[in-house]
């Protein structure tokens, strides 16, 4: 339904007209990528290139009306939010499925790009380029008030060129203004600040307030990876990871004691001390 302010609504559901998808134009074709939330594959609209993201609806009422609020979100950011550094909205549908339609980019994930020249590193003029890239998406995000929550290499897309660096997925971005409504226990626990999931003093599904610098936290994890080409915390579960970030901020006898106890090796190069001195 198309109303008189130029917005289209489906229950909670409002999207500008000009980005509202027409799914009668809408190809799908080889799924290309896959997470908890949704599916993406690589299709056409209107005989454009596409990258089409299709979320899961969920089972039961409730996760259906958390998946909606969440893909009601993500729309919302994507349509107020351009930049060259973040993947380009194309539009976006409710029926008969929760479709979001950006740009395609065909470079590969900055994950699979760096696994690839592994045990070589980036040169160091490539590494400081994309890291640029990062920031200025980021820098983008954070003055729209949008926190994203999830930085990390495989949502990070190289363009066909593999010389630029694109983000995508705004499937946990928040407003920033909200973050007091957030739960903790959110993104990839490699990459996440540690305030963003539980200690001993959080329980799983409780609310805690923090801002934009959990991007910056895991923008310097990122970093860290484009100057050594090696994954954080090599060698740790993920829950071990979440330990070592949450004890390991500074160095200290206690730190080493945390280390023997986690059988875990300190060095300079370990990435939660790259971050503690900057953080």
């Amino acid at each position: 339904m198309e109303l008189s302010n130029g917005f289209y609504s489906v229950h909670e559901f409002r999207l500008e007209a000009k980005w509202l998808i027409d799914p009668k134009h809408l190809f799908v074709g080889p799924k290309i990528g896959e997470g908890a939330h949704a599916k993406v594959y690589e299709g056409k609209y209107k005989n454009q290139n596409v990258a089409i993201k299709i979320i899961h609806k969920g089972e039961t009422p409730e996760e259906i009306a958390k998946k909606e609020a969440q893909f009601a979100r993500e729309v919302e950011m994507l349509s107020r939010v351009q930049h060259k550094n973040l993947a380009k909205f194309i539009g976006a549908c409710k029926e008969p499925a929760m479709v979001i339609v950006t740009e395609l980019l065909l470079g590969g994930t900055l994950r699979k790009y760096l696994v690839s020249l592994r045990p070589r590193c980036l040169d160091t003029r490539v590494a400081v380029g994309f890291a640029l890239d990062i920031a200025q998406a980021m820098e983008c995000l954070h003055s729209h008030g949008i926190i994203h929550r999830d930085l990390k290499p495989e949502n990070l897309i190289l363009t066909a060129d593999q010389k630029t660096v694109k983000l995508v997925d705004f499937g946990l971005a928040r407003e920033e203004s909200l973050t007091e409504m957030m739960t903790a226990e959110t993104g990839t626990y490699r990459w996440m600040a540690p305030e963003l999931y539980s200690t001993v003093t959080l329980r799983h599904g409780e609310k805690k307030h923090y801002n934009h610098k959990v991007d910056a936290y895991s923008f310097a994890i990122v970093l860290w990876e484009l100057l050594h080409n090696r994954l954080p915390f090599e060698g740790m579960s993920n829950l071990q990871a979440a330990y070592a970030a949450a004890f390991k901020v500074t160095v200290t006898a206690q730190t080493v004691q945390y280390s023997s106890e986690m059988n875990v090796e300190c060095s300079m190069e370990e990435p939660i001390i790259f971050c503690g001195t900057c953080w």
